[in-house]
């Protein structure tokens, strides 16, 4: 008797476990429907192409994967924006990615030592800085000394970030300059209320009215729309920013990554660019001020 009650129980706990799982079946949970998603989002593409880029890229990079996938409408084209520098860390994480571009060349450099990089980094496109103020501009901020007026409200990238590097060095000129004085970048650095990770982040505080000014690039100035507005930098003390592209040493599709350099650098890509703002590259890199 005790056998038949035993084998009762096991027929009966049986019938549970197939019940749950006939209801698991019909019931998709969060990560089921993810890796769903995933799926749907993906079948039919033989490939695909991780680039890693500058935020400062965002507009025309968007635009260049447009024209890459209609080229090669089986491959995937997804992108990671953020500043140069948590792009390398994220690298040196282990991170996969395709194609490289930075907004200078020590990172680039930094990510070739670490062993990161596939071939010779080439530049493709320039930029500069620029200050920018909320549309209204209520501080009144209408040259670069009055960053360092008492009470003005200062947002930079931070100084790992490309922006921020170049923002110090332009600052650092400027107190080379009698009508600056010697302590200019000092009393800028006492104003500066904020130190954002990438230069989107800078103009969303000025945008948002956070900040009375910041400094970042001509072009995502020219993106941002009314509102906010540029004032420029003088030519003497503004800094040129280069931007060098590669391919990302654990590439899972190396050809197709020099097909995506090979556009950014085309007629196509550069005229791209210059629509946003970005200058067209130096013959020759190594004359003064070139990049830096």
């Amino acid at each position: 008797m005790r056998f038949e009650r035993w084998s009762a129980r096991r027929a009966l706990l049986l019938v549970l476990v197939l019940a749950s799982l006939v209801s698991c079946e019909g019931r998709s949970t969060p990560a089921a429907e993810r890796a769903s998603s995933t799926m749907r989002s993906t079948e039919g593409e033989s490939a695909q192409l991780v680039v890693f880029a500058a935020s400062s890229l965002l507009g025309p990079f968007e635009q260049l994967g447009e024209a890459f996938r209609s080229r090669h409408p089986s491959v995937a084209v997804s992108f990671n924006f953020a500043g140069s520098a948590q792009l390398v860390a994220q690298l040196e994480q282990g991170a996969l990615a395709d194609v490289a571009a930075f907004a200078d060349p020590d990172n680039m450099r930094r990510a070739q030592a670490a062993g990161l990089i596939r071939g010779e980094p080439v530049v493709f496109a320039r930029n500069r800085l620029a200050l920018v103020v909320p549309a209204s501009n209520p501080a009144g901020i209408e040259r670069l000394a009055d960053l360092a007026r008492p009470g003005v409200k200062v947002v930079l990238a931070h100084e790992n970030v490309p922006a921020g590097r170049y923002a110090r060095t332009m600052l650092t000129r400027a107190s080379q300059r009698p009508d600056y004085g010697p302590d200019f970048a000092q009393r800028v650095l006492a104003n500066v209320v904020s130190q954002e990770v990438n230069v989107k982040q800078v103009l969303a505080k000025v945008a948002l009215g956070e900040a009375d000014v910041g400094i970042v690039y001509v072009t995502d100035i020219e993106a941002a729309g009314p509102s906010v507005r540029a004032l420029e930098i003088p030519s003497d003390l503004n800094v040129i920013a280069c931007y060098p592209i590669a391919v990302a040493a654990a590439s899972q599709q190396p050809a197709l990554a020099e097909e995506f350099i090979a556009l950014v650098r085309s007629e196509t890509g550069q005229q791209l660019l210059a629509q946003y703002g970005f200058e067209p590259v130096s013959r020759n890199l190594s004359e003064p001020g070139s990049c830096g």
